[in-house]
């Protein structure tokens, strides 16, 4: 078979007969010989070309089969034909007139023959196609969307047949466009890059300075850098790495904490770093190996000082304090204390240049004796906080002038009439030079005090204090402690004074003549505390008792459901209580803290709910009406039970006598993890060694211990209340019986006994 004019028989054979030229086609000659015989894709086409060339029956808006494609690729597929027209297609006669021509047709009324043409018929077997001048891919059988269509869609001349499954194409697989290139991080602004870094640790961003350049440039940007606090990693970095963190980010850094570094002993003036920060507003080089030079060169480099601390620096002299005083106007808080070479004429200067100054810390500064500098201090009254601790130039004439003034107006009751003073915190301890008479000067000259600290200051009297504290309604901290002279009437005042209601901080330890006399009423007064140092005093367990009623008595308990699955309560601490070395305090008052702590009450609530309804289209009655057999008996009552458990919001964290304080600890991490059940067993178990231990040692030795310490107790009651005639003589639990040696006098039958 020529393929030549194939494309054009293709075409004619698909033209309409009335479009087509009137022409006579010579068909081709006709071989007698015996055709060869087709095999593979040959005899595969001559197959379809005989489905095609039969009757096929049309049908509408259905899509065609593709069996034959022009790439080589075929398949076969099932068609039904019709010899009759499609209504929108000339007939199969007229569209195959030209194919058959020169074919080999074994249905000669298939087809209407065109004028001048003849068909012969011969084998089928033998049939081949004529194509036509058209596209080869126009036959009956291949893939509509390579043939030419109609306006409605269908090839002229050609039925519509079905499409099954394996004549569908094959769809390629589209090709993805790559995706574009996408960072995260390194798409986002540079703004939020910094933001998030802010949330990162120094260490962490000084860990991640190593990821790459850019990141390194980035992780010592200045911007992060504003506030370098090196407290809690200043033992870890380097030397290095501190000096590049405080040369790239020097003109950023506002809050500068250098505390402890002294790894910069010898990088200070080789790389500038005292020139290198210049906006800096809280600096602190307290213990840092800082030189002379480099103070200085920080003091002129930063006039935007606010809070200063030099702490502990022996290269800070008057020097420093005066270019202090010329360039820091605003400075508002000094901390020079143990500066051996400041005195108070660098001071001077100090509060006569800040006139912002509220708060100065001089700890063992000498020449405190100097009236002028208390003169001074007295006439600018800007002072809030004064720590004048280990100052033993203070005296009492310095003290006086501090509150009252030189020469000021006295008035008819001799006090002085001078403003008020601001302070709000004094702090004298360990100035042996104050007595008594120097704080008198305190009494009405310092109503908005709210911390004062006496300790260890000889010669203070219960007069002194019994006047000073009605006057200052805002105290909240006092410490008492070492005053050896101070007895239950202060305590008994502390509790009826306006400030009673305000102390959260109270020490009195070593103060030997205080006791329960005084705590108990001041532990009813006094419901916000949340400090109380009583350690070698003369309390007992009654003191021990009373802080846990009042501890439990200020906040209520916390209610909540008994939920396995919820996770346990915390309690907070709410006391901090210290009563070590108190020879009244035993394992009894001991137990009486731990067993409050640990205080958990479970409650049952039972709730009456309604009766079940019963259900219409229940195929099954219930258990109930089964058992009753009777369907009008009302249904039994629902019974909930409800658990809940109340545990205490606060508890006592107790400091005592050294043999139970791993007790005491061990019990107070059980209830902070919420485990009050381990608690109470400990407690209780606790308890049973206690008394075990008691009843061992009640013959020989142990027996006459614990009876003369009963004794000692009993005597330091009497002298407390100065009724030692009445103790003696007394009977029943108050009586002599209660140290006794026998134990008739324990049931108060025998007074003398």
């Amino acid at each position: 078979m020529s393929s030549n004019g194939s494309s054009d028989s293709i075409a004619d054979a698909n033209t309409p007969i009335s479009l087509r030229p009137i022409a006579t086609v010579a068909p081709p000659p006709y071989n007698e010989q015996a055709q060869p015989r087709l095999k593979g894709r040959q005899r595969l086409i001559a197959g379809l070309q005989r489905i095609s060339s039969s009757q096929s029956i049309t049908r509408l808006n259905k899509t065609r089969s593709r069996g034959y494609s022009g790439n080589g690729k075929g398949s076969v597929s099932c068609i039904s034909l019709h010899s009759t027209q499609s209504l929108n297609s000339p007939s199969v006669g007229q569209s195959l007139t030209m194919e058959l021509a020169a074919g080999y047709s074994t249905a000669p009324t298939s087809a209407v023959n065109t004028p001048g043409i003849q068909i012969p018929s011969f084998d089928e077997r033998a049939r081949v196609r004529y194509l036509s001048s058209l596209d080869a891919r126009t036959s009956a059988g291949l893939p509509t969307d390579v043939r030419p269509t109609t306006r409605s869609g269908l090839t002229p001349g050609i039925a519509e047949v079905d499409e099954d499954y394996f004549s569908r194409p094959i769809a390629k697989a589209k090709s993805r466009k790559p995706a574009s290139d996408f960072n995260f991080w390194r798409d986002l602004p540079p703004e939020l890059k910094m933001e998030i870094l802010t949330y990162l640790q120094p260490r962490q961003i000084v860990h991640c300075s190593v990821v790459s350049k850019s990141w390194h440039k980035m992780c010592f940007d200045g911007q992060l850098w504003s506030n370098l606090d090196t407290a809690d990693f200043y033992q870890d970095i380097p030397a290095e790495g501190l000096v590049k963190i405080m040369t790239s980010a020097g003109p950023f850094v506002r809050d500068l904490n250098l505390r402890g570094c002294v790894q910069l002993r010898e990088q200070w003036h080789i790389f500038g770093l005292s020139h290198a920060c210049r906006n800096v507003q809280n600096l602190s080089l307290e213990g840092c190996k800082a030189d002379r030079t480099t103070i200085h060169n920080f003091l002129y480099s930063n006039h935007n000082l606010v809070h200063l601390n030099l702490s502990g620096l022996a290269g800070v002299t008057n020097s420093a304090m005066k270019i202090l005083a010329q360039r820091c106007p605003k400075l508002e808080v000094l901390n020079v204390s143990w500066c051996n070479n400041v005195d108070t004429r660098g001071l001077k200067r100090i509060v006569e240049g800040c006139e912002r100054l509220r708060d100065l810390r001089v700890g063992e500064v000498r020449g405190w004796d100097d009236v002028d500098v208390m003169q001074v201090l007295f006439e600018r009254n800007t002072l809030e906080r004064l720590v004048l601790m280990n100052c033993d130039s203070l005296t009492d004439e310095s003290l006086k002038i501090l509150m009252e003034g030189r020469d000021s107006e006295i008035d008819s009751t001799g006090r002085a009439v001078v403003p008020a003073r601001k302070l709000k915190h004094l702090d004298l301890t360990r100035c042996r030079g104050i007595t008594d008479q120097g704080l008198r000067s305190l009494v009405r000259n310092v109503p908005a005090i709210e911390g004062l600290q006496l300790s260890k200051c000889l010669g203070v009297k219960d007069a002194t204090l019994t006047d000073l504290l009605p006057t200052v309604p805002n105290l909240t901290h006092l410490d008492l402690e070492e005053l050896d002279d101070l007895t239950n009437e202060v305590l008994i005042c502390l509790s009826a004074s306006p400030c009673a209601k305000r102390l959260r901080h109270l020490s009195i330890s070593y103060c030997e003549h205080m006791g329960d006399t005084g705590m108990l009423p001041l532990l009813h007064a006094s419901t916000n505390l949340r400090s109380l140092e009583m350690d070698n005093t003369r309390i007992s367990d009654l003191v021990l008792a009373a802080a846990a009623s009042m501890l439990r008595a200020r906040r209520p308990r916390i209610i909540l459901p008994d939920d396995s699955a919820a996770p346990p309560f915390i309690p907070a601490t709410g006391l901090r209580l210290v009563a070590y070395d108190c020879q009244n305090v035993t394992w009894t008052g001991v137990r009486e803290v731990l067993s409050r702590n640990a205080e958990v009450f479970t409650t049952t609530h039972t709730t009456e709910l309604p009766p079940l309804a019963k259900r219409a289209d229940s195929a099954s009655p219930s258990p109930a009406t089964s058992a009753s057999h009777l369907p009008s008996t009302p249904s039994q009552p629902r019974i909930h039970i409800t658990r809940t458990s109340t545990y205490p919001a606060e508890i006592i964290h107790l400091k005592c006598f050294y043999t139970y304080q791993p007790t005491v600890e061990e019990h107070t991490k059980r209830v902070l993890r919420g485990d009050f059940t381990a608690a109470r067993r400990l407690e209780r178990r606790w308890a049973e060694f206690m008394i075990a231990q008691e009843e061992a040692g009640a013959a020989g030795a142990g027996g006459r211990r614990r009876r003369r310490r009963a004794r000692e107790a009993r005597m330091m009651h009497a002298d407390e209340r100065e009724d030692e005639g009445g103790f003696l003589g007394g009977t029943g639990a108050g009586g002599g019986g209660v140290g006794g040696t026998r134990r008739r006098a324990r049931s108060g039958g025998c007074a003398v006994m």
